[in-house]
């Protein structure tokens, strides 16, 4: 197998997971922010991390996300080979917006390009879920699999194997808060409820296949009846202030629904036009204002690709 000598840059996404009603089964990719991530293979086995932001994660291997993604890759790999890698974040961690699984998906994208495209995109889901156990206790894919295969991606299951479904979707535009205050994955999964009620179970599954159909029928007013969650965010949602205040104010504003993005404390709401969805965000900036809470806000839309590869040039600067 040929390897590749050149270093690359990856352009890692944030995601969207959950989308309210899909637990666990449900994600989106979004255009913006991103991560940028470069890796180079060494002669020396193994992994070295370099962190060049602020947030001090840890650089062990075993205990960075991206790093134990890449040594369960590398354990898929007859020779020896090591890997460096440099990440730069800009998805803040704990943001609920995907960040231990852009540095995941990030990582195991750009590998697999150095190493020939060798894995297929199941097998890279599966090797970077491996970084989210490390995040979350929990090796999850509704972070994971958009940011790897782009758009909106249903997980149909994770065990004995990914098997990861890509949908299509109308055109959306995305609006997320993120409050600055962290609530970590780990957290917020261990005050979930083990056991529901059968009614709920049944109006969370009459949502999810709503939510799907709407998205592949491009049915907005569908989306919208489906954006409802009655099983986790009554839980998580106590632990977002202006929660209540966003979501309601957002729906007055035109928004077709949202709710908590991942674990939060980012919220999102889906709006059918760009103009909707600005006038969505000053709901969030009013709010947020309101209870002087300091909180960033983007607009933006969903990333149809994934992570993208970006191949260094002779002159060191990054080309598509």
């Amino acid at each position: 197998m040929t390897f590749s000598s050149a270093p690359l840059t990856v352009l890692a996404p944030a995601t969207v997971a959950n989308v309210v009603c899909g637990f666990d089964v449900l994600g989106f990719a979004l255009a913006e922010p991103n991560d940028t991530m470069q890796l180079r293979l060494t002669d020396q086995p193994g992994v070295a991390i370099i962190h060049e932001d602020e947030f001090g994660l840890p650089t062990e291997p075993s205990r960075n996300v991206a790093g134990a993604a890449l040594l369960a890759m590398l354990r898929g790999v007859p020779e020896e080979v090591g890997v460096e890698v440099r990440i730069r974040k800009t998805i803040r961690p704990g943001s609920g917006i995907g960040s231990s699984a852009a540095s995941a998906a990030g990582a195991v994208v750009g590998l697999n390009q150095l190493l020939g495209q060798r894995f297929t995109l199941p097998e890279l889901v599966h090797y970077a879920m491996y970084g989210e156990e490390v995040a979350s206790g929990v090796r999850h894919a509704d972070n994971i699999a958009p940011a790897i295969y782009g758009g909106v991606t249903l997980i149909r299951a994770t065990v004995p194997a990914p098997d990861i479904v890509p949908l299509d979707a109308p055109p959306l535009f995305v609006t997320v808060v993120h409050p600055q205050i962290e609530v970590k994955t780990s957290d917020a999964r261990r005050i979930l409820k083990q056991e529901v009620p059968l009614r709920d179970a049944i109006r969370q599954w009459g949502n999810v296949g709503g939510l799907v159909a709407g998205l592949l029928q491009h049915d907005y007013s569908l989306i919208s009846r489906s954006l409802e969650d009655v099983i986790v965010e009554p839980v998580r949602s106590i632990l977002i202030p202006g929660f209540q205040d966003v979501k309601d104010g957002s729906r007055i504003a035109g928004a077709l629904g949202g709710g908590i993005s991942g674990s939060g404390p980012s919220l999102f709401m889906l709006s059918q036009d760009e103009a909707t969805a600005r006038a969505v965000e000053n709901v969030m900036h009013a709010t947020y204002q309101r209870l002087g809470l300091a909180y960033h806000t983007y607009v933006t839309t969903i990333n149809p690709v994934g992570c993208q590869i970006l191949v260094e040039s002779a002159s060191t600067a990054p080309v598509l």
